[in-house]
C-alpha cells in the first residue's frame, strides 16, 4: 500500500486542534523526583503551603488561624521570636501537623536569607503556593530614627525593603506551584486618594527616592531624602508595597503565572500595631474610627478578609488593590450606635465574603516609572538577586524539537545582521559590533559550511522556492519614503574591520587598502560571510534550461545592492 503524504499532510491540517493533545504530554518521572514527590506527600498530603510574616500576634496570627481552620493549608509563620509564636500557636490551638514555626528578624537581611535557605531545606521540592507579606510595625511618636542591624531605618527595612528581599528569593520556587499568589498588606494612609490617605498630614510620598539614591543608610532616614518623620515612615513604606505588587505583576506575572496583590483590611484600630502609642490614643482611637468615621474592622474580621485574598478563587486576579464593603458612608449617630459601628463604607467592618471589591489606587502607586526605580534602588540596598525567569512554553515534543533547530537558525542569521549593518549611534555614527570567541567562531564555521551548502543544497532550495513561491511583488519592495542617511563608506569601513577581526587567526593576510577601496560596496552585499568567485558546474542540461531565468534572477541579486553594481565577475 502505497502512502500518500500530501493526503496526511491535508488531514493533518484539515483539524483545528493539530497537535494541541500533545501540549499536555509531560515527561516521566525521574527516579529522585518520584523519590520527592512520595515524601512531599507523605508530609503536606494535598495541602498548599502559605508563607505569612508577624503570625504571632494582630492580623498575622486571626489570618494563619483563618487559613488552619479550612483544613486545605499547612502554613508557616515568619516571627522574631519563636517561643511567644509557640505559645500563641498552643493557646489558639493551632494543629502541628499543619503549623511550622521558623525565625525570621526582618530587621536583618542576613536573617531574611537564612529564612528563606532554612524554608526551602525543610519544604523540600514541595512549592509555595502563598506568601503572604504581613508583619509590620509603626512608630509614629518617635521624633527620631531607630535604625536596623543593616543600617537602614527600620519601619521601612522591617514593613518593606525585608519583604522585597524574601520576594526575591522564593518568586522562582513560586513558579512551580498552581495557583501561586504573593499578597502585600497595604493602607488607606498609603494611598492618599482617601481621605485617610490624602488628608491627614503627613502624606505618603517617595518624592524622587533621593534617599533610597544615596543608599538609604544611616543617617539617612526617609525614601526621600528629606527628615524624619515617623508616621510618614509607616505610610512611605505601605505606599511602597503597594507600588512592588503593581510593579512585580507588570515585570513577572505573565512570565511566572503568580498573581501579586495588595490589600486593605480596614482600620484595625485594636491591634498591637499601635502599642507604641500613647495610653490616651490606643483608648479612644478605635471608638473614634468605629462610631465616627466607620473604618473600624476588629481583628477576626480582618483575618478573615486576608485570608479570602489567599483563598478565595476569585481573587486570583493581578495587579489589583482589594478593599471590603464599599460604597457610600452612612448612618453617622444615633444609627452607628445602634450598629454598634458597622456603618457601610469601604474598608469598615460588615459587609461579609461578598463585599470585597477591587478598589482605585491612587496616581503615586499606579506610576510604573517610579515603581520601577523603586524596583531598581530596592535591588541595590537589599543585595537582592532576582532570577531571571523563563516564560512558560509547550510541552509539545514537535515544539520542543523545531524550537532547537530555530534557535541554532536564528542565532547564526542575527550574527550575520549584525556585521552587514552593526547599527548606528543617536548622532548617525555605525557601532562596531563587539563579538566574543564563540559568536567569531560560529561566523567562520558558517562561511565554510555555508559556503558549500549554498552553491548545491541552496540553489535548489532557492530553485523550488522560485518555482512554488513565485517572486516578491513589486508593490512589496516598493513605498519607502526616504533612503537610508547613513555613510555607506562609513558603515562599509567598520563592517570591513570586524571581517577582519574574524579572520585573522585564519587568514594571516589583512585587506589593503585598495582592497578596501574595491570591497566598499561589495560589504554592503554580504559582509564578514563573503564567498570566492567560483565557476558552478551545470551537469543536467534540462534542469538548466529549465532554470535559467531563475539563475539569471540569482546572479542580478548577487552582484546587485539598491541598483548598484558590485566590482565582482561571475561565471556560470
Amino acid at each position: 500500500m502505497k502512502f500518500n503524504v500530501g493526503f496526511a499532510l491535508a488531514l493533518l491540517a484539515s483539524h483545528a486542534a493539530g497537535f494541541q493533545f500533545m501540549s499536555k504530554w509531560k515527561a516521566p518521572l525521574s527516579a529522585q523526583e518520584l523519590t520527592d514527590k512520595a515524601a512531599m506527600e507523605e508530609r503536606f498530603g494535598d495541602k498548599k503551603l502559605v508563607v505569612i510574616t508577624g503570625t504571632s500576634s494582630g492580623l498575622g496570627r486571626k489570618t494563619a488561624a483563618a487559613l488552619l481552620r479550612t483544613g486545605q493549608y499547612h502554613v508557616v509563620g515568619a516571627v522574631r521570636d519563636i517561643y511567644k509564636m509557640e505559645a500563641v500557636a498552643e493557646v489558639d490551638e493551632f494543629p502541628e501537623d499543619s503549623f511550622t514555626t521558623m525565625e525570621c528578624e526582618l530587621n536583618s537581611f542576613e536573617s531574611v536569607r537564612k529564612f528563606c535557605n532554612d524554608l526551602k531545606e525543610w519544604k523540600g521540592a514541595k512549592p509555595i503556593d502563598r506568601l503572604i507579606c504581613n508583619a509590620g510595625v509603626y512608630q509614629p511618636s518617635l521624633d527620631y530614627a531607630k535604625w536596623s542591624a543593616d543600617g537602614h531605618e527600620q519601619t521601612m527595612q522591617i514593613n518593606y525593603l525585608s519583604h522585597f528581599l524574601m520576594i526575591s528569593e522564593l518568586i522562582e520556587d513560586m513558579t512551580h506551584a498552581a495557583d501561586p499568589r504573593i499578597i502585600t498588606v497595604g493602607s488607606v494612609t498609603g494611598n492618599d486618594n482617601t481621605v485617610g490617605g490624602g488628608g491627614v498630614y503627613p502624606i505618603a510620598d517617595l518624592k524622587t527616592l533621593n534617599g533610597f539614591k544615596a543608599g538609604f543608610t544611616n543617617p539617612i532616614a526617609m525614601a526621600d531624602g528629606f527628615g524624619f518623620n515617623g508616621a510618614k515612615a509607616y505610610k512611605d513604606s505601605k505606599l511602597s508595597l503597594m507600588i512592588l505588587a503593581n510593579t512585580l505583576h507588570a515585570k513577572y506575572h505573565k512570565l511566572t503565572g503568580i498573581t501579586f496583590s495588595s490589600i486593605y483590611p480596614g482600620c484595625i484600630a485594636e491591634s498591637p500595631l499601635f502599642r507604641e502609642k500613647r495610653a490616651w490614643f490606643r483608648k479612644y482611637f478605635p471608638i473614634f474610627m468605629k462610631y465616627i468615621t466607620g473604618g473600624f474592622v476588629g481583628e477576626e474580621e480582618a483575618g478573615q478578609r486576608l485570608m479570602q485574598v489567599a483563598h478565595d478563587p476569585r481573587c486570583d486576579k493581578s495587579g489589583v488593590y482589594w478593599s471590603w464593603n464599599g460604597g457610600p458612608r452612612e448612618g453617622r449617630g444615633t444609627e452607628a450606635l445602634e450598629r454598634d459601628g458597622q456603618i457601610s463604607g469601604g474598608g469598615g467592618a460588615g459587609g461579609g465574603w461578598d463585599s470585597i471589591f477591587v478598589n482605585e489606587q491612587s496616581g503615586k502607586a499606579l506610576d510604573l516609572d517610579l515603581g520601577m526605580d523603586l524596583f531598581r534602588l530596592s535591588t541595590d540596598i537589599t543585595g537582592a538577586d532576582w532570577p531571571k525567569i523563563k516564560p512558560v512554553t509547550s510541552p509539545c515534543p514537535t515544539l520542543k524539537v523545531i524550537g532547537t533547530i530555530s534557535k541554532s537558525m536564528i542565532e547564526k542569521e542575527e550574527l550575520k545582521r549584525m556585521q552587514e549593518q552593526p547599527g548606528f549611534h543617536a548622532d548617525g555614527s555605525p557601532i562596531k559590533p563587539k563579538l566574543t570567541k564563540v559568536q567569531k567562531t560560529k561566523i567562520v564555521t558558517d562561511k565554510v559550511v555555508g559556503g558549500i551548502t549554498k552553491r548545491t543544497l541552496g540553489r535548489i532550495g532557492r530553485f523550488l522556492g522560485r518555482r512554488l513561491l513565485g517572486r516578491v511583488p513589486d508593490t512589496a519592495l516598493e513605498g519607502s519614503y526616504q533612503e537610508t542617511k547613513a555613510d555607506r563608506s562609513t558603515v562599509s569601513a567598520i563592517c570591513i574591520e570586524a571581517q577582519t577581526s574574524i579572520d585573522k587567526d585564519n587568514e594571516p593576510k589583512s585587506p589593503s587598502v585598495s582592497e578596501n577601496k574595491d570591497l566598499e560596496d561589495e560589504v554592503i552585499v554580504n559582509v564578514a560571510v563573503k564567498e570566492p568567485t567560483t565557476s558552478l558546474k551545470i551537469e543536467d542540461s534540462e534542469v538548466f534550461e529549465k532554470s535559467t531565468v531563475i539563475l539569471e534572477r540569482d546572479i542580478e541579486n548577487a552582484i546587485f545592492s539598491n541598483g548598484k553594481v558590485v566590482n565582482e565577475k561571475m561565471s556560470v
